[in-house]
């Protein structure tokens, strides 16, 4: 391989939320930014501007629209215009502004869960009522979209409905059927759709990551589609995203609720996005091999070595969901910071219902994920 996944990098002093917010002894696998160098392409890119030695106010350039399009286009067969794409600070402050936006105190909006956390704060902040509507699961434990559930969880005061894909926590990368599905029950309700694809190009070899947006003219008029280089190309930290609406009046709404509520993007973070989709893609074939193989490694690893843990095969993703109800522990998360020495997410901060879960972080070096593995194994053994 061109670039090596395998090197260890100290992240301690690099100011890392991941690395710092417990003790040194601790190996982080849950906060969801990976341990791998970003492509040198972006790199140098940053080195070069910062050589500069002034960083004003930045005027958004044509030439960061168009690398997004053009990736959009080859890496998804998604043909988008460059007057539809808004950078942004952020997707969580993309959800906020698409509520703000779109919906009027006493509305209602619809998630699915379990959910990344941010989205049960949309609601509150924009003071509207939060509807809950959970993923199915199959025999094997991987989650579905049951089209009829989804249906009828849309009420006449629906507004919004949020959606993740590829799915956090979950893995999941949703079918064109059950996208089409959940489309077009938005259609009819006349519900808009917020799409949280961060994780887009994040997908596995036996699946294939579809922007709903893209399914149909009528489906992308009602659609405000949030994406990032952020988790691909592992600059999260850099502060810069995008929205993609094609609908012109939900569009300029848009672009009038973020001047009001929300700030430009960071100079460096723009420069970074335009560097990775412009020439990322090699970088990005080479890791996704790469995740492969630690997201297999980890899947047998979890059937064969953890008793009482579960988990599907995420189809997408750095993040393994793994369901431990059968391992008796009350509190799975505490449970392997304090006597594996490893700190997961807890399953609570995606749902009341998943008290009995923990996601993991397998986007590191695969001798790192294997220590945390082996860990795991040995304090459940002991307990």
């Amino acid at each position: 391989m061109k670039y090596n996944f395998d090197q260890l990098i100290n992240r301690r002093e690099s100011d890392s939320i991941k690395w710092n917010l417990y003790e040194d002894d601790i190996l982080p696998l849950w906060v969801a930014d990976t341990d791998f160098l970003s492509p040198p392409a972006v790199v140098s890119s940053l080195q070069e501007r910062i050589n500069h030695g002034i960083f004003g106010y930045p005027i958004i350039q044509d030439t960061t629209k168009q690398a997004i399009q053009q990736w959009l286009l080859k890496r998804h067969n998604w043909k988008i215009n460059t007057d539809d794409i808004i950078l942004i600070p952020g997707v969580v402050q993309g959800f906020n502004v698409t509520a703000k936006a779109y919906s009027n105190p006493g509305d209602s909006l619809l998630i699915q869960t379990p959910a990344y956390h941010p989205f049960f704060h949309v609601a509150n902040n924009s003071n509207t009522n939060l509807i809950i509507s959970p993923l199915s699961q199959n025999s094997n434990g991987s989650y579905k979209v049951n089209k009829d559930y989804f249906q009828s969880s849309l009420t006449p005061e629906t507004r919004i409905f949020m959606l993740c894909n590829p799915q956090n926590p979950t893995g999941r990368t949703f079918s064109k059927l059950e996208l089409k599905g959940m489309a077009e029950a938005c259609l009819k309700h006349n519900v808009i759709i917020c799409s949280d694809e961060i994780h887009s190009d994040l997908v596995f070899t036996e699946t294939k990551h579809i922007p709903i947006a893209s399914l149909s003219k009528d489906i992308s008029a009602i659609t405000i589609t949030l994406l990032s280089a952020s988790k691909t190309f592992n600059i999260a930290g850099l502060k810069t995203s995008a929205a993609v609406i094609t609908n012109p009046l939900l569009r300029d709404q848009f672009v009038q609720t973020m001047n009001r509520s929300v700030g430009g993007v960071n100079l460096l973070g723009e420069i970074a996005l335009r560097a990775a989709f412009e020439n990322g893609a090699d970088w990005l074939d080479e890791l996704l091999s790469y995740l492969e193989a630690n997201r297999n490694l980890l899947f047998d690893f979890v059937q064969a070595e953890l008793p009482g843990v579960q988990m599907s095969k995420p189809e997408s993703t750095y993040l393994g969901w793994l369901d431990c109800k059968e391992t008796g522990l009350e509190n799975p998360s505490k449970f392997f910071i304090d006597q594996a020495r490893v700190a997961l997410n807890e399953g609570l901060w995606f749902g009341e219902k998943y008290s009995s879960f923990v996601r993991l972080n397998f986007g590191c070096p695969k001798e790192r994920l294997c220590t945390g593995l082996e860990r795991m194994k040995t304090a459940l053994l002991q307990k």
